[in-house]
């Protein structure tokens, strides 16, 4: 494994060029480690692609694009992809609308522990702040920027969804309080060591639609392969723009189902037959 790379930031993405290139400006603004990012690119149209390939020229990162032809909501197995080409043994993943803020990389990376997940959170933001978010040269700084105006309207208004999760918050002991609890990943803000997620044989392949697989079921894997979940709320924060959920589909919850009665840890369809479409 090739360790020059103290993570790779792997970006599910379909089309959104505008978000990601806030993405991008907003990991090229942390700089104490050195990250690779890799475009897991789900089947984007010929234009977004053009715009993508831009986006990388003009960016200092080392970048990979992984791209699979359109047949769907494939999000699994571009991930599982991704984490075959990744560089670094330790993996961040993200989605391709939300921005991460100043030390999300390095808060990812500073609480790493092998055989743990690190179990991040996003702020929704209003869609009132969109257009100020996209256009920011330094997105990563949005956050602490606008906090009194976020809040106000948060408080005021009930604008927006866990906009506390923007702060960050070091103080150990109240850390550990905020981050006590059981709680579920979520597939836009996560992190793990590579040979963990390997461990499982990744993200199960047969889930084509959204709902269960790229959170739900790859943590019930996980736990059932003794890997743990850490909390790191209010730290590795990042921002997501509030849009409607896409809906959790039954083909998806079906899946899930079997996964709970078979109890089987290592995916039949998985990272290993990723390359292996029909």
């Amino acid at each position: 494994m090739n360790n020059y790379f103290s993570a790779s930031v792997i970006i599910a993405f379909y089309n959104n060029t505008i978000a990601l290139n806030t993405i991008f400006k907003a990991l090229e603004g942390q700089s104490k480690y050195r990250i690779e990012i890799i475009v897991a690119d789900d089947g984007s149209n010929e234009g977004s692609v053009k715009e993508l390939n831009k986006i990388i020229a003009n960016s200092h990162l080392a970048v990979q694009h992984i791209h699979q032809l359109n047949k769907g909501f494939r999000k699994n197995r571009i991930l599982n992809k991704a984490i075959s080409i990744s560089k670094s043994d330790y993996l961040i993943l993200i989605d391709g609308d939300c921005i991460p803020q100043e030390y999300f990389v390095e808060d990812h990376i500073e609480n790493k522990q092998k055989q743990h997940i690190l179990n991040g959170r996003r702020v929704d933001l209003p869609a009132s702040f969109a257009k100020q978010l996209l256009a920011s040269k330094a997105p990563q700084y949005f956050f602490k920027d606008n906090v009194i105006k976020i809040f106000a309207g948060y408080l005021f208004f009930k604008q927006g969804k866990n906009i506390e999760k923007g702060l960050r918050i070091k103080n150990s002991l109240l850390s550990r309080y905020l981050n006590k609890g059981n709680k579920g990943i979520v597939g836009c803000n996560f992190s793990i060591h590579k040979s963990d997620i390997e461990s499982v044989n990744g993200f199960d392949n047969q889930y084509e639609v959204a709902g269960f697989g790229e959170d739900s079921d790859i943590e019930y894997r996980l736990r059932l392969n003794n890997i743990h979940i850490t909390n790191i709320f209010y730290q590795a924060n990042m921002l997501h723009l509030i849009h409607e959920e896409l809906p959790r589909l039954k083909e998806a919850g079906d899946l899930y189902e079997k996964l709970m009665i078979t109890k089987k840890a290592i995916a039949e369809n998985g990272l290993e037959q990723a390359f292996n479409e029909n």
